[in-house]
């Protein structure tokens, strides 16, 4: 409709005004009029601001979605324009200009959230600095490796790792250089940099060299541990075949035949002898090439959650009768007392039953042995420790206690403490050993949540 239209409202107003400042002028100086001149006068103020009002409506609408823009205020509401078409275009592409810069918004959100949920899956500690050394972003794994919990900035790292702090600052890009941490960890530390949209990062990269080597010394072994399961059981098994073969019939036909000149009863019992000796070692072969297979054949864990005190007062209720008899007692201490782990169950009650039988038998026939069980909590970590009062283990065997083969006891297998370091490496966890002289040997499970 006409009346609608913008250009027709400012025409209108403008002829008011005119209409209005003519009769301004016609009775302009008549004094029996004054009184309708001042009238007048505010009438025509209040139409020039009117149109100027009127007018300056579009830059007001365009002053508003700026202002939108810059302070990321999608709210703002355009109300349908009764000034003409014109106007009702212009709402309408502030509108769409509005939704388009809060889906691309939506979008840039939604992709900085996918790439640091994949960064956090990532293995390796990373964080990313801006050019005033404020973090921009970190990764679940630099906040375990540091044990720094949440950071904002980087020298707030400066009071909990300071030689971290000053050699990254000092080094050049792309170099790389090991660093001790002071409690322990050995990491490889990598920095770089870059520039985007005329901002300057810096990318560190954090990671254990410790467990790494770890992992493939395990990955090693399990490899070396196939190849030669496979050998000895393809030798092994004819072996034994033959002589169980051998034997029966041996038994079944001699006891009836007299011995000939040649083959005295003796001679007779020689070759069963000899045969069944064959056969014993053939099985006691066997069992071991078993033994060790189970190394490399740890089923995936199924973790659920379990409850740290029943978890440990059922190990001790299972290994309490064999405890007792040698008179070892068994303590528990849970701080804090409800604490959780997400794990396989079977898989870490074999863990702690493996260490509670090796201090069951460093023990031995000890007077007053005990056995410790406690659990701590450390930052993200749950620990599990289990300490005895034993003979403890020499610093020169430390090292070698979780190598597959190797065992400290005469009749050991030596797969428990190997088998159960891969276990907790399946856990993303840790298992530590510590044995200072003359005070027993204590085993912390590190859970890494």
């Amino acid at each position: 409709m006409l009346f609608k239209r913008f250009n027709f409202k400012v025409v209108l107003r403008i002829a008011l005004l005119l209409f209005t400042l003519c009769v301004f002028a016609f009775i302009f100086g008549r004094k029996e009029l004054l009184f309708n001149q001042i009238i007048l006068l505010g009438l025509i103020s209040i139409q020039v601001y009117e149109l100027l009002r009127f007018i300056s409506k579009t830059n007001y609408e365009l002053s508003k979605f700026l202002m939108a823009i810059q302070y990321a205020d999608y709210s703002v509401n355009y109300e349908d324009s009764k000034l003409g078409a014109s106007f009702e275009a212009l709402n309408q592409a502030f509108f769409n200009m509005i939704d388009t810069i809060k889906e691309a918004k939506i979008q840039k959100e939604a992709q900085y959230q996918f790439l640091k949920m994949m960064v956090d899956k990532i293995s390796i500690g990373i964080i990313s600095l801006k050019e005033d050394n404020e973090i921009y972003l970190i990764n679940k794994q630099a906040s375990v490796l540091l044990k720094a919990g949440a950071l904002k900035h980087w020298n707030d790292l400066g009071t909990i790792h300071p030689d971290l702090v000053t050699r990254v600052e000092n080094a050049s890009d792309y170099d790389k250089q090991l660093i001790t941490l002071g409690n322990g960890i050995q990491l490889s530390v990598g920095v770089s940099s870059m520039v985007l949209i005329n901002q300057r990062y810096k990318l560190v990269i954090f990671q254990d060299i410790e467990r790494e080597m770890e992992q493939k010394e395990l990955e090693a072994w399990n490899k070396l541990i196939r190849i030669l399961t496979h050998e000895i059981m393809n030798s092994i098994t004819p072996i034994t075949s033959l002589t169980d073969s051998l034997l029966r019939l041996l038994e079944k036909h001699i006891p009836h035949q007299k011995p000939s000149k040649s083959l005295n009863s003796e001679d007779i019992n020689d070759i069963r002898f000899s045969l069944q000796t064959i056969q014993r070692r053939s099985d006691g072969m066997l069992k071991f090439v078993d033994d060790y297979r189970k190394l490399t054949k740890i089923p995936p864990p199924k973790p659920e959650e379990i409850h740290m005190k029943n978890l440990l007062e059922g190990i001790i209720t299972l290994m309490k009768g064999e405890a007792g008899k040698k008179g070892i007692r068994f303590t528990l201490s849970l701080s804090p007392p409800g604490q959780i782990i997400k794990a396989d169950r079977k898989l870490i009650e074999q863990v702690l039953i493996n260490i509670i039988t090796n201090s069951i038998h460093a023990l031995g026939h000890k007077q007053h042995g005990t056995i410790d069980i406690s659990t701590n909590t450390h930052d993200r970590q749950k620990m599990i420790t289990i300490k005895d009062n034993g003979r403890g283990i020499h610093h020169t065997k430390l090292d070698s206690i979780f190598v597959p083969f190797y065992s400290t006891k005469p009749n050991g297998s030596g797969i428990g403490l190997s088998l159960s370091k891969q276990i907790m490496n399946l856990h993303n966890g840790t298992i530590k050993v510590s044995s200072p002289p003359g005070q027993g040997t204590s085993f912390t499970l590190v859970f890494n949540h």
